[in-house]
């Protein structure tokens, strides 16, 4: 099994669901979530307390999957801190690496329409906004196999300094930025050939290379990066080693109650599954049956799978690029 380091925000999720007041309504071109009047009290139908954060879901999937997984991140010493401490240790996920620091844990009130799994959003990011106080030197002391990073809220000077020390002590990199790391093209575009996997979603993708159809980005993007995988939602995504090329469905159809973690779950899923020595094509097929069944429940992490599941077959075709 290998060492990996999850590097990212962690947060709590607390989720309100409703079966009848978060219901969209269109505005012209805009959706509007939800028909609540200013000033209103409404009775919801049930609330969820969940952890989330892309650094922690991205560690929990690794250390189901057997391999020695460890956070880094920032918490406050509050309650949720607390909580997610808690959550590291009950899934075995190595968290002695954590900063505590002066502020509020984050957290996220996700409105959810327990009908259609429409959500809404609403974050405070708390000590999980900022990663300057993160020290990547510390990978000298962890030599891991693997650095995930997820979004650093387009904090460039950290995540070059991480890819920097990863790359000193013989560490591979698998990368899923966020909007805020994409809005620095110029820096992004310097790094990627550093990057053993890249994880975009085809919006994300256009914003760095031209292209609209997903083989035209993942064309242009695989002259970066050795793996790419970009993802489409519901109907699926491309992924390219530059040996194998596969055009891939969803895993499976299922009734969505909540997508809230999904692309990390994919990306975790993959990265855990070529770690253990997977093929690339099972890779592609492991990310994509965790991520379809996170979105079975409520939640980032109730459904993340172990890696000993029988998977059925998925559409997944290989292509030339």
């Amino acid at each position: 099994m290998a060492r990996i380091i999850s590097l990212g925000s962690a947060v709590e999720d607390i989720f309100l669901i409703d079966r009848d007041d978060f219901v969209a309504s269109q505005i012209g071109d805009t959706s509007i979530f939800g028909k609540i009047e200013i000033g209103s009290k409404i009775d919801i139908d049930k609330i969820s307390y969940e952890i989330g954060g892309g650094g922690t879901n991205s560690a929990v999937t690794f250390s189901r999957f057997g391999h020695e997984s460890i956070f880094l991140g920032n918490l406050a010493n509050d309650p949720a801190g607390e909580a997610i401490v808690a959550l590291l240790d009950k899934e075995g996920i190595d968290s002695s690496y954590i900063k505590t620091i002066k502020g509020t844990t984050g957290c996220s009130v996700i409105l959810l329409d327990a009908k259609s799994g429409e959500r809404t959003i609403l974050t405070h990011r708390g000590v999980s906004s900022n990663f300057k106080n993160q020290n990547p030197e510390i990978l000298n002391e962890i030599k891991p196999d693997w650095l995930y990073i997820s979004s650093l809220r387009g904090d460039m000077d950290t995540l070059l300094s991480f890819i920097e020390s990863a790359k000193n002590n013989n560490c591979r990199i698998m990368l899923n930025p966020g909007k805020l790391e994409l809005s620095h093209l110029e820096q992004i575009l310097g790094i990627l050939s550093d990057i053993d996997v890249l994880l975009l979603n085809k919006s994300e993708a256009s914003q760095i290379v031209p292209g609209k159809i997903l083989s035209e980005l993942i064309s242009h993007l695989s002259n970066y990066t050795e793996t790419v995988i970009l993802t489409d939602g519901p109907m699926g995504g491309i992924a390219t080693n530059r040996e194998e090329t596969y055009r891939f469905g969803i895993y499976e159809d299922v009734k969505v109650k909540d997508t809230t973690g999904a692309g990390d779950a994919f990306g975790s899923g993959f990265l855990a599954s070529l770690a253990s020595g997977k093929s690339f094509r099972q890779a592609i097929k492991y990310g994509s049956a965790n991520s379809t069944s996170v979105i079975r429940y409520i939640g980032a992490k109730k459904g993340i799978l172990t890696g000993n599941e029988k998977l059925h077959e998925m559409p997944i075709q290989k292509v030339d690029l």
